[in-house]
């Protein structure tokens, strides 16, 4: 029989590739997704079965990380092998805005579905992944960051994450559920939230190249990630709920990059080259050069006037507006647990992963900008 997985967070980044995974690898699928007024399932759409046609292998159903109820009723009816608690307040500097929320939703939601296992007498049954985070690192005390690393959270995000960790490390104790936590450390996509710093960098990078945007206005341009695929990380996810006994895993490259970098490759991948100058918020990034062929393939030949006319202006600007009350500055994790106990090996490296980020929102912008030259209205929320 086919196995059984419900994903929280579905709609989101690491539930979509979740989702697509686990469907090619047989099992049936249910997500929760919140109610909206709004469709908001663009990143599962392709995977959507309509309710009428029998014996589907992938159903959705409307819950919330703040509802014990529901949550409780949702796993009574799925009764599944695995949950990938995917679900949670994400972003980082919203955290700050909405703590109290995100203390509800991240770290009392876990205990939620731990404890509706746990009551529904199926902690020999059911298999929980806990998405857990690098930022649980914080003000870091060991480069790189391992397992055994202490924590240090430096924002209401990573304070409930901290919760949502230890939760289920203490019900895997006590109550012997087959509970691990993943400490994923940045991992990014052409799917990520066009809020979140990469996906903000590409989504600018294409929108300057084409002449849709002026400039683009960042945060701490010195902070330095560990950044890897989605892809591969769905992977490490599958790979740990798979083992005989729970355990907690950091999953990282091992590698960090400077936002800064980051900003220069994006740009770079269709040959516009940013030089960086100043310091602190009067840092500022100006186009120094274009590289005509690469720019014409990557972008087209309908656009190079566009850029080269931007050639020695400014693009990428400083706003302290951005800045976290406390910032995190380095994170770069040690995944020799994971590479070693789960066999995991990342397939994508820092280029190709801006590569794939680039090359989909290229396309994605010149579908708004051909939109907009034949007098579609589009919105752009995030300029």
């Amino acid at each position: 029989m086919s196995k059984v997985a419900l994903i929280t967070g579905v709609t989101g980044q690491d539930g979509a590739y979740l989702a697509e995974f686990l469907l090619k690898k047989g099992y049936i699928v249910h997500g929760l997704k919140r109610r909206s007024s709004m469709f908001n399932t663009d990143r599962i759409d392709h995977l959507y079965q309509d309710p009428h046609i029998e014996n589907r292998n992938f159903i959705l159903h409307y819950g919330d990380m703040t509802d014990s109820m529901n949550l409780t009723r949702i796993i009574q009816d799925v009764q599944p092998d695995e949950i990938y608690n995917l679900a949670a307040m994400s972003h980082v500097k919203v955290s700050f805005d909405t703590p109290e929320y995100t203390a509800n939703a991240d770290g009392i939601g876990t205990l939620r579905i731990l404890e509706a296992v746990r009551l529904l007498g199926l902690t020999k049954k059911t298999r929980i992944y806990q998405a857990s985070t690098s930022e649980l690192y914080g003000l870091v005390q060991e480069v790189p960051q391992k397992e055994t690393t202490p924590f240090y959270p430096r924002s209401p995000y990573a304070v409930a994450k901290l919760y949502g960790y230890w939760i289920t490390v203490n019900y895997r104790e006590a109550y012997g559920i087959h509970a691990s936590n993943g400490i994923l450390f940045n991992h990014e996509s052409p799917l990520r939230g066009e809020t979140f710093v990469t996906r903000k960098v590409t989504r600018a990078a294409a929108r300057i190249a084409l002449g849709m945007q002026d400039k683009v206005f960042m945060g701490n341009l010195s902070s330095r990630r560990d950044w890897g695929h989605a892809k591969d990380y769905v992977r490490a996810m599958y790979l740990i709920l798979q083992q005989d006994q729970p355990d907690d895993y950091v999953i990282a490259t091992g590698i960090t990059t400077t936002i800064r970098d980051f900003i220069k490759m994006a740009f770079a991948e269709m040959g516009v080259e940013i030089a960086f100058s100043g310091e602190d918020a009067k840092e500022v990034g100006i186009i120094k050069s274009v590289d005509n062929k690469l720019f014409t393939e990557k972008a087209g030949a309908e656009y190079l006037s566009t850029i080269e006319n931007r050639i020695g202006t400014e693009v990428v600007g400083v706003d302290e507006r951005y800045f976290r009350p406390t910032e995190v500055e380095l994170l770069i994790g040690d995944p020799t647990k994971s590479k070693t106990k789960l066999g995991w090996e990342p397939e994508y490296d820092l280029t190709a992963l801006v590569k794939d980020m680039m090359q989909s929102d290229i396309k994605l912008m010149k579908k708004e900008a051909f939109l907009r030259d034949n007098g579609f209205k589009t919105l752009n929320y995030f300029e």
